[in-house]
């Protein structure tokens, strides 16, 4: 997938045997090859490559900066999860397995003892043997988004530690979370990465289409590099390999980051909606009749995952250790995350083992008896829900644990590559090695214009309705083009003085 492949004036490149080349030389041999399978291949193809090639080039070129920073965020984030292990191993283990555990409520006051000031909303229990329970406390002085989490030996209710959190993050995770979708930069920041995923489908489909489409003289050639190749042909030939071996990955990654994107990702969420795949949830609603039956749920505190929560209320309460038996007896046992029961509310218990096989179910506990008032299995999830978890956690290096967080780093090191590489094809191509500021240019304007009617209609709707659907892409889209017509606008005049025709 080359950044440029122009058919104009090249530098040649040292030959095998160390001797330099001409500086300057007219049409290579690649270029002759590129227009001879274009011709030789004809019809939609030879008139469609011209117009990819001034895309992938444009798109390569511009927003290759943005694609190279989140690549290099993400596999900070990629590596995160193994290193708060590390990090924070004090608050995450426990000093020796016991032989038996200590009561929830036991674990919940000795946190409070300690957080005297927090308020807790929720509890998450250990999800092993070696983990500590994670105590969620809401306490003042807290950004938004952010928890007072206290770490608990469940055997022996001692005191781990506590971190401020966000979600399930710690402090280095959650820091590095936003570093990558935001570079620490607020709402504004947010734009960067959305833009980011909004073009690195369109330049990873295209470099496919492009790479797939030429002539090559072995087959194999199309997935192995060709170490025989030398200069630029080396570079592409590396650019081509690593793009095709990368690019289901990166679509799946443009994708699945455009979901909690903020422009596209309301539109995304929308449609889904109305498709029927919204997210179900749990009703964890009292009846009519019970405890403070009626109040507002979202009345006082907002959790981690977006729920808010107020005190538990006043009157019967059959206590922590009770419900999570009862979420057990349901069914609901792996990884389990307590919910502290709202006004009219009872307790949340859900599963969140978001690793292959997942565990998801969730049921909601009556406060007042110890009843299951309602469940919610993940299997009754609508498919659309479904996918949208788990192209999330995929996303995020959740669903197969180590493994997943090895190929999301092996593709943000496939994308810095592919930049560079870009970046390289570019300078190599420049018209003349002794013009140290040259640089290759793009395939000449007016490539749409020898597309069939038939070819440019159906393009030009898809594209208004795509870049209306992800916002930030057709914006800029609209900009790459602006400048592009000015430029030539620009290119024009001065050949017109200059009494040549315009390049």
């Amino acid at each position: 997938m080359s950044l440029d492949e122009v058919q104009d004036v090249r530098t040649a490149d040292a030959d095998p045997a160390g001797k330099t080349a001409p500086a300057e030389i007219p049409e290579t041999a690649e270029a002759a090859e590129a227009d001879e399978t274009a011709k030789s291949r004809g019809g939609s193809w030879a008139a469609l490559r011209p117009l990819l090639l001034r895309m992938h080039f444009y798109a390569g070129l511009l927003i290759a900066p943005l694609l190279f920073l989140a690549a290099a965020t993400g596999l900070l984030y990629a590596g995160s999860w193994q290193a708060e292990k590390i990090i924070y191993a004090d608050e995450l283990t426990v000093a020796r397995v016991g032989e038996s555990l200590v009561p929830l409520s036991a674990q919940v006051e000795a946190a409070k003892s300690v957080a005297p000031q927090g308020e807790v909303v929720s509890v998450w229990l250990a999800p092993d043997a070696e983990a500590t329970t994670r105590v969620i406390m809401e306490s003042e002085g807290l950004a938004e988004g952010e928890t007072l989490t206290v770490f608990v030996d469940p055997y022996t209710a001692e005191v781990r530690g506590q971190l401020t959190t966000a979600g399930d993050a710690l402090p280095l995770r959650a820091w590095l979370s936003e570093f990558h979708s935001s570079l620490q930069l607020g709402e504004f920041g947010r734009n960067y990465s959305e833009l980011a995923a909004s073009w690195m489908w369109v330049v990873a489909l295209g470099g496919l289409a492009l790479w797939i489409g030429r002539r090559r003289k072995r087959k194999s050639q199309l997935v192995v590099p060709d170490r025989k190749a030398t200069g630029r042909r080396r570079t592409l030939s590396w650019h081509g390999v690593v793009g095709i071996w990368s690019v289901v990955g990166l679509v799946a990654l443009s994708a699945t980051g455009l979901t909690w994107s903020k422009y596209a990702g309301e539109n995304i969420g929308q449609l889904q909606d109305s498709l029927g795949g919204a997210t179900p949830s749990v009703s964890a609603a009292l009846k009519p009749g019970g405890t403070d039956a009626g109040a507002d749920e979202h009345a006082g505190h907002t959790m981690p995952d977006g729920e808010e929560m107020a005190p538990a209320p006043a009157g019967a309460d059959v206590g922590l250790d009770k419900a999570v038996a009862a979420a057990r007896v349901a069914g609901v046992t792996e990884d389990l995350r307590v919910t502290l029961p709202a006004k009219g509310k009872g307790y949340v218990i859900k599963e969140q083992d978001k690793q292959v096989p997942v565990h998801l179910d969730a049921v909601a506990i009556d406060p007042a008896d110890g009843r299951v008032i309602d469940e919610l299995r993940f299997a009754e999830h609508p498919l659309l829900a479904k996918m949208t978890r788990f192209g999330i956690d995929l996303h995020m290096g959740t669903t197969f644990g180590l493994a997943n967080q090895i190929a999301l780093a092996a593709l943000a090191v496939a994308v810095m590559f592919l930049v560079f590489w870009g970046y390289r094809m570019w300078w190599l191509r420049r018209p003349t090695k002794g013009r140290r500021l040259s640089v290759g240019r793009a395939q000449p304007r007016g490539a749409w214009r020898k597309l069939p009617v038939t070819m440019v209609l159906p393009l030009a709707a898809v594209t208004v309705v795509v870049g209306w659907f992800v916002p930030l892409l057709g914006i800029s889209l609209v900009a790459f083009l602006a400048v592009d017509v000015l430029l030539g606008f620009v290119a024009g005049r001065r050949a017109k003085a200059a009494g040549a025709p315009a390049a």
